[in-house]
């Protein structure tokens, strides 16, 4: 054996027990009691296009999200404002993009204004201006606080999203932000696609409000501070819904900010599920405070602006737990319990594109990427043998281990393999021996020019490297960039490209040249079968 070949048929060797370690739980269906958690766990995922499962484009209303700020400003000028007994008629969100403020007089109007200049530095006053003899001006965001609030509406949707699927137990799923306010999200083999669909776009928002009930639902005139919301029950026998319409402060005493868990529990009374809540030390000592004030009052429990129950507060509830009961099957209170614990939408979601891929679908296009992979190999193999004799076998050794190791790579990383990925191999296999061509066409040459095969192929592969290096780097940079900015599909494409660039240049410049040297390692060869 020549001499520095040892430590290059090792390292290949290492390689090749490396990818059939890393491919054994892709490849065995059910490991050994044995392999235990000293071996690779991890395996090549199938992607949504080859085992089937639901597609969705989900746009998140980032507007509702600046509503939101503004309604939580209102609020707390309000109890600003009544702690400061700074009188005023009625601070409300006015649209989409103001917080209007009707005050009884000008000296009144002008405390206001400094103080909200104190403690809303960022925000936009207008000028004072006379409305039905109230004195009234507006407070709006400025538009660079609108598009971070904006911004951070669809992160904290896309982490809570991905919370939510957590919780309901899909594997591999793909969540990701696409464009300014679009997140995609794939489920995978998911056997109820439309109850996640369900989980995943429920705002999740909720409220304990008072019941105003010296408001009769049915008068017609409901003032500013109030609102009609209805509760929503469900015969369990006949499944008939009846709407029950209540009338409740528009302010929220306590809201699921405040939660630190949900759980389903059965009542052992009635044998119904509920859910249970638990509140934070602040949510807690609220929740102590609302419930000792307004003994023999209800409090409506709003979830999304439904009332789920409106009981009656019997005694001060202390220890920070609540429970919420309705119409609940043992699924849709579980459902419930998820989104409470991962935390309502910072704004709503409609989702814009549903497309399911059916599991067979998904079959079909792995047969047919496996058959044109191994239509694409023997092409490959049958041309490189009849063309470059037994420096085409080699090259065609060099491609079987090319595939072998990016599959190993695969498994190693965890990776999802999706159709695009598929692509992605099969264009390998012309990737692998296309560099070995150029160093033949090289070793061809230097042959013509009279070298022995051994200065020939020394040659060929060192004129040849620059070349390859420099081809294989532009690929390189071609598939991070489809990788940065492509959706899940491109990605696996991407990541399958870049995996197996960086791989071939192992084997053409290593794999094969240690062959070639092992072959003709003592010079001399006077032909070369090339």
């Amino acid at each position: 054996m020549p001499k520095g070949t040892g430590w290059r048929f090792s390292l290949i060797g290492i390689f090749v027990l490396l990818s059939f370690l890393f491919l054994t739980p892709t490849l065995v269906s059910k490991l050994p009691g044995w392999w235990g958690g000293l071996f690779p766990q991890d395996k090549i995922h199938l992607g949504l296009d080859l085992q089937g499962g639901t597609h969705l484009v989900m746009e998140v209303e980032t507007q509702k999200a600046v509503e939101g700020s503004l309604d939580l400003v209102a609020t707390d000028l309000e109890d600003t404002l009544t702690s400061k007994n700074l009188h005023f008629k009625r601070i409300a969100r006015s649209g989409s993009d103001k917080v209007s403020l009707l005050l009884y007089e000008k000296g009144t109007a002008e405390a206001v204004q400094k103080l909200i200049k104190d403690k809303y530095p960022s925000y936009e006053q207008s000028p004072t201006f006379d409305e039905g003899g109230f004195v009234a001006f507006t407070l709006s965001m400025n538009a660079k606080d609108a598009q971070d609030r904006k911004d951070k509406a669809v992160q904290q949707a896309l982490e809570t999203i991905r919370n939510r699927i957590d919780q309901f137990g899909v594997s591999e799923p793909t969540i990701q932000r696409e464009g300014i306010n679009h997140i995609v999200v794939q489920l995978p083999g998911i056997k109820d696609p439309q109850r996640a669909i369900e989980l995943i776009g429920r705002t999740a928002r909720l409220e304990f409000k008072m019941v105003r009930e010296d408001i009769s639902p049915s008068s017609g005139t409901i003032p500013d501070d109030a609102e009609l919301l209805k509760e929503k029950t469900t015969d369990p026998a006949t499944g008939a819904v009846t709407e029950i319409p209540i009338v409740v402060q528009k302010k929220s005493m306590i809201t699921g900010d405040l939660l630190t868990d949900a759980q389903v529990r059965i009542d052992s009374q009635f044998n119904q599920p509920y859910v249970g809540i638990e509140f934070n030390n602040l949510g807690a000592k609220l929740f102590d405070q609302v419930t000792a004030a307004n003994v023999g009052k209800r409090f409506a429990i709003v979830l999304d602006n439904n009332i789920h129950s409106a009981p009656v507060i019997r005694e001060r509830i202390s220890g920070g737990s609540a429970q919420i009961s309705g119409s609940f099957t043992e699924k849709s209170a579980a459902d419930l319990a998820i989104v409470l614990r991962a935390g309502a939408l910072p704004a709503p979601v409609k989702i814009i594109q549903n497309v399911t891929v059916g599991p067979s679908l998904g079959q079909d296009s792995i047969n047919k990427g496996l058959y044109a992979g191994l239509i694409g190999v023997l092409l490959v193999v049958a041309f490189m043998a009849v063309y470059y004799k037994l420096a085409g076998l080699i090259a065609d050794l060099g491609m079987v281990l090319n595939i072998l190791y990016l599959m190993g790579a695969l498994a190693a990383l965890g990776a999802t393999l999706t159709l695009p990925g598929i692509a992605a191999i099969v264009l390998l296999v012309g990737m692998s021996v296309d560099s070995n061509v150029i160093i033949f066409e090289r070793i061809r040459e230097e042959l013509k020019l009279g070298k022995t095969p051994k200065a020939a192929l020394d040659a060929g592969y060192d004129k040849a490297f620059l070349t390859i290096v420099d081809s294989h780097v532009t690929t390189l940079i071609t598939a991070a960039v489809l990788f940065q900015f492509g959706t899940g599909p491109v990605k696996g494409f991407a990541v399958s490209l870049s995996l197996g660039v960086i791989i071939n240049l192992f084997t053409a410049l290593v794999g094969t040249k240690v062959i070639f040297d092992t072959l003709m390692h003592k010079g001399t060869a006077k032909t070369m079968s090339i």
